[in-house]
């Protein structure tokens, strides 16, 4: 909801697609530059109170921010400054869930746990995303901020009652020491970069998207905010059924492959944009898109976890997940700016960074695992 509803505020406010690249942007790149302290922070003490603290977080600031923006006191400066300081705790909810993941499951059910982790994005953007458009379209922007406060408080009193699994990290020294140590454990995984390499030139390209479909359906087909909702929710549902379908399937030696085939199917369907005059054709390239994304998750997630000692699992994912979004704020904000010249200069920006992605996972990304790993 709040990645829909957010980048919608910014559109039917400042009427600035500049402005909802760098929303974006301030949304999650100062988080990503404080991940390893993150890390370190779930290894040493848990993941569920963390998670809850992010929440509420989350929850208070988009709640300021449609306070203000109904007194009309919310200038650019400040809403730029305020999703920043939220973004600030969101490695711990983003990392401390994902990393729960393999803890909680053993390994020949990871494939399985994946696909219901993935479910679990692909419902909320199913669900979320459509809710936050028919929001916006008849309550109004600030109202829809509001309820995505609403729900981070929900998912906190649900977060609450969680079980703390067992870790089996070492985590003695300071806190600062810890996180240096697991941007080491990360920089020396020749897997975990060969992801963070993929994911970074792939994310530019969702981060493009991003900014650039709200433009187009807008702008370019005329149509209302509930409709973008709903566009971002097919891609929702055809990820949860492709991510089913493929956590039913062993990817074990076979997950650079799954996610090569992957992204080379997203760009076909990125590729359709910008010939797109009509909605049906939109609906069409976004569904594909998102089909693509459960098997591509389903590969990332499980080769991630299994090159990765577990004592490693809160600094490793925290420090990996970051690096790899670092491409989404840098897509965004780079969005609003060929937006400025042209909307299909951006769209085929996003077709050229999937493509090169393509190349990683089976160039950078080693076919076993190496001593960085153990």
């Amino acid at each position: 909801m709040v990645t829909v509803t957010l980048i919608l505020f910014v559109l039917a406010r400042y009427h600035s697609p500049q402005l909802a690249g760098a929303t974006a942007f301030f949304s999650l790149f100062p988080g990503l530059v404080v991940s390893p302290v993150a890390g370190a922070l779930l290894d040493r003490h848990g993941r569920g109170r963390l998670v809850v603290l992010d929440y509420l977080t989350a929850g208070l600031m988009v709640g300021l921010l449609a306070l203000l923006s109904a007194r009309q006191l919310l200038p650019w400066g400040a809403l730029l400054a305020i999703v920043g300081l939220a973004s600030l705790t969101n490695p711990l909810s983003n990392s401390g869930a994902r990393s729960l993941f393999p803890m909680i499951a053993p390994p020949h059910l990871w494939e399985r746990a994946n696909a219901l982790d993935s479910s679990g994005h692909v419902i909320a953007q199913l669900v979320g995303a459509p809710l936050a458009g028919v929001l916006i379209g008849i309550l109004g922007p600030e109202w829809a901020l509001a309820s995505c406060g609403l729900v981070f408080a929900a998912a906190a009193l649900v977060m609450l009652r969680l079980p703390e699994p067992t870790s089996t990290a070492v985590t003695d020294g300071s806190i600062w020491l810890n996180a240096w140590r697991g941007l080491q454990y990360v920089m020396r995984n020749s897997t975990l970069r060969g992801l963070a390499m993929t994911l970074i030139t792939f994310n530019l390209s969702w981060g493009i998207l991003s900014i650039a479909v709200p433009v187009l359906v807008l702008d370019r087909l005329h149509q209302g905010p509930a409709t973008v909702g709903f566009v971002w929710g097919a891609m929702g549902g055809a990820g949860l059924v492709s991510a089913l379908i493929a956590g039913r399937m062993s990817s074990l030696g076979s997950e650079r492959r799954l996610m090569f085939v992957a992204i080379l199917v997203s760009a076909a369907g990125i590729a359709v944009l910008p010939f797109a005059t009509a909605l049906p054709a939109v609906l069409l390239a976004i569904i594909v898109f998102g089909a693509a994304n459960g098997p591509f998750d389903i590969g990332l997630f499980t080769l991630r976890q299994r090159r990765t000692d577990p004592a490693w699992f809160g600094r490793a994912f925290a420090v990996s997940m970051s690096i790899n979004w670092v491409g989404t704020p840098v897509g965004s904000a780079l969005a609003g700016t060929l937006i400025g010249s042209s909307l299909n200069l951006a769209l085929w920006a996003a077709v050229f960074f999937a493509l090169a992605s393509a190349v990683f996972p089976l160039v950078a990304v080693p076919k076993q695992a190496d001593e960085g790993a153990r």
